[in-house]
């Protein structure tokens, strides 16, 4: 830390942050890093919704009776449809709206009651889709979407502020 002479009160500065020589190479890959979450989120949560509707892929425990004005009923929609949309990258902040709560239901419905703790009651994926969906919320779909495809060309000139 050093200390300014000139000015009074004197002023303590923080040391200058050194970022590793890989770092700015890294950062460039963020946005289709971002995207690759979202493709690969959304493969797993879609998987969920087609065993629901479809039982495909087959579950170890059998089929699962479909009844669609159930809560898994509407799950299942919620998940095979949603799971499209967020794959392709179409509409993605209200979408990951609506699955970030679906999975925050599903835990608290379904995980949360046979304990407290994620990895006993078997809620690891609802918890980390519901979050992974938060993000992207925020964060948007990333370049290797059709929300930015559509954005280039409704605005093709980026202005900076």
């Amino acid at each position: 830390m050093a200390f300014r002479a000139h000015r009074y009160p004197p002023v303590v500065e923080p040391p200058e942050e050194r970022l590793p020589a890989a770092a700015p190479a890294l950062a460039r890959g963020a946005p289709e890093a971002l995207s690759v979450l979202r493709i690969v989120a959304a493969l797993v949560y879609w998987q969920h919704g087609l065993q629901k509707l479809f039982n495909f892929p087959p579950s170890p425990r059998g089929p699962m009776p479909f009844v669609f004005d159930s809560l898994i009923g509407v799950a299942g929609v919620i998940e095979t449809f949603a799971g499209v949309l967020l794959i392709l990258g179409l509409l993605t902040r209200p979408v990951a709206f609506i699955t970030c709560g679906e999975m925050a239901v599903a835990y608290f419905k379904a995980h949360f009651p046979r304990g407290f703790f994620p990895i006993n009651n078997m809620g690891e994926t609802p918890v980390l889709l519901c979050f992974i969906f938060l993000l992207l919320i925020f964060a948007g779909a990333g370049p290797w979407s059709l929300d930015a495809l559509i954005a280039k060309r409704l605005w093709p000139v980026k202005l900076r502020a």
